[in-house]
């Protein structure tokens, strides 16, 4: 008689694989199956001025519409990674760069994403003529610029303030370029740049509407995707269509947050610069299938003599250059030439500009735009006090307590990611209904959008305070407003400005949506620049379109050269582990 065996348990621990790696493959290859599924639709002849199909407003449809969106979405994020390493470490190690390109990442910035659409669809459209993959492009180029500036900044900021003992170790140690960078500069920003990663991937959603319904230069066009089935509801005054709308978004925000950000947390948690452990590390139901599936190990083991070999080339291509005095006489001069030329450029940019206002708007319209800037400023500031006192004692909070980061993380994640621009709808119900005038109602819509950049910054300055400094202010007995004098302010300082310049910056771009809202055939207009822009671009007005843009970056502009940097010079100065 046979008797059947089965394998012991060291047997089972010696099979190449387990269940993790089952379900690792399993997961990648569904991934990969869903990407190659949606993808396709990209890829449909399209010939201007003909239109996509017009979505529909069928919930069965939405499953396939989020995955649109969704995708748009990483692949924006993925460009904006590559942008904030290059952009970032190019203006932090080099000062003729920072010159030039902080003050025009201020510029960046201001522009609003609308004023990006008016000027990019027609040239991503003429890139990949006969095909859909035009629109594709633009739509993803307008998320990318919703979310780029965020990371970018906080990034840029964390290259200047490397803790100095490890900048002299790394000196020490003779580390080439690339090593410092890898094994120094990324680690040390890594927690910053994740959470700020995360909350410009929630504002992304809020332009995903006007990314994927775009009207512009008097041509419509319209996209599968979430923020078109939106406007489309919104259109045909479908509530029910509305409420599967927030049903989707909702279910894909929880699994982005499951299967991508919430894995990263965790991950990212090693890289705290202090010497004690942090009380309780985040966890991740997805982390620890990775940790123990096999696969990504062996994986590792093949790579890495590849990996060895382009650190060791890169490494010899970036050698540590050792620290030269300064010739201050020949620098203070190099200096005032490079800011003449740069003078001179301005200059030639302002005179150009000045004679396209006189020969087509005139200087009327320039006043007209410089007092409806001045309204919007005053929402924006309204914002970012009420936002400073609201949310930096929650996100300090979120970031001191392990237990309690890991329960509101979620909450918090949904509320950033949800678009804000969902709920306007229902808003402007509301307001039309209990008379409420849009020009305060603007700046609750425009807070919808930007109050989560100081929320984030503020658990990131939070998690990033050593563990050891806290205890040591508990151990001396620092409470209430000392402890936030002597510990917390200074800890998140940092943070706060990185989170404060940006919500500024999602204020200002919010406002274009914010100011000019509508249900059905009712519209309700605020006073203000952006309420100008918005109309503009609808219309096509490209003389108005250049004028609002503009007077919107030398607000933002002139905000962040008087305000914002002076506070990151005191934070560079003051407030610097």
């Amino acid at each position: 008689m046979l008797r059947r065996t089965f394998p012991s348990p060291e047997a089972l621990r010696r099979f190449p694989f387990g269940l993790a790696d089952i379900a690792l493959i399993f997961g990648t290859l569904v991934l990969l199956g869903l990407i190659a599924r949606v993808g396709a639709g990209t890829l449909v002849s399209f010939v201007p001025p003909d239109v996509v199909p017009d979505v529909s407003l069928n919930p069965v449809h939405l499953p396939y519409y989020a995955a649109r969106s969704t995708l748009r979405m990483f692949i924006a994020l993925f460009c904006s990674t590559l942008f904030t390493l290059i952009y970032s470490y190019v203006a932090a190690k080099s000062r003729r760069a920072e010159q030039v390109l902080i003050p025009l990442l201020d510029i960046l910035q201001s522009v609003p994403v609308l004023g990006f659409l008016s000027i990019t669809v027609t040239g991503f459209i003429a890139l990949f003529p006969g095909s859909l993959l035009g629109l594709e492009a633009a739509s993803i180029f307008a998320i990318f610029t919703s979310q780029v500036w965020n990371m970018t900044f906080s990034f840029y900021q964390s290259l200047r303030m490397v803790p100095s003992e490890l900048d002299e170790a790394a000196r020490l140690y003779r580390l080439s370029a690339w090593q410092r960078f890898t094994k120094l500069e990324v680690p040390s920003a890594m927690i910053g740049l994740i959470w700020n990663a995360m909350m410009s991937f929630g504002g992304g959603w809020f332009f995903v509407a006007a990314s994927e319904a775009i009207s512009v230069l008097n041509q419509k066009y319209t996209l599968p995707g979430l923020g078109s089935y939106v406007a489309a509801a919104v259109t045909a005054q479908d509530l029910p269509a509305l409420g599967w709308a927030f049903l989707t978004i909702a279910v894909v925000i929880l699994l982005v947050d499951q299967l991508f950000w919430r894995p990263l947390i965790a991950w990212a948690d090693k890289f705290r610069l202090e010497q004690s452990s942090a009380a309780e590390a985040p966890n991740s139901w997805v982390f620890d299938l990775l940790k123990a599936a096999r696969l990504p190990r062996l994986m590792r083991r093949a790579f890495t003599p590849v990996g060895e070999t382009i650190n060791r080339l890169l490494s010899s291509l970036t050698p540590q250059r050792p620290r030269v005095a300064i010739n201050q006489s020949r620098q203070v001069a190099s200096d005032r030439l490079y800011n003449f030329a740069l003078l001179i450029v301005i200059g030639g940019l302002l005179v150009a500009g000045l004679h396209f206002i006189l020969t087509t708007v005139g200087l009327g319209e320039v006043f007209k735009t410089f007092v409806l800037g001045l309204l919007t400023l005053g929402r924006v500031l309204v914002l970012l006090v009420l936002a400073t006192l609201i949310w930096t004692p929650i996100g300090v909070a979120i970031g001191f307590n392990p237990r309690l980061s890991r329960l509101l993380q979620p909450v918090v994640q949904f509320l950033a990611s949800f678009p804000a621009n969902f709920i306007f709808p229902f808003a402007t119900l509301f307001f039309i209904r209990a008379h409420v005038s849009i020009d305060w109602g603007s700046i609750f819509l425009m807070s919808l959008g930007a109050q989560w950049y100081i929320l984030f910054n503020s658990i990131a300055g939070a998690m990033s305070i050593p563990t050891d400094l806290r205890e040591m202010a508990t151990d001396v007995g620092l409470r209430g407003w000392r402890l936030w004098r002597k510990l917390i302010i200074p800890g998140i300082f940092t943070a706060w400005v990185t989170g404060g310049i940006t919500a500024s910056g999602g204020a200002w771009n919010a406002s274009i949506v914010a100011e000019v809202v509508a249900w059905g055939q009712t519209t309700l207009t605020a006073t203000g620049l952006g309420a100008y822009i918005a109309k503009a671009t609808e219309v096509g007005d490209w003389p108005r379109i250049t004028l609002g843009i503009g007077m919107m970056s030398l607000y933002v502009v002139a905000l962040n050269r008087v305000f914002w940097r002076r506070l990151y010079q005191l934070a560079e100065t003051k407030y610097h582990l």
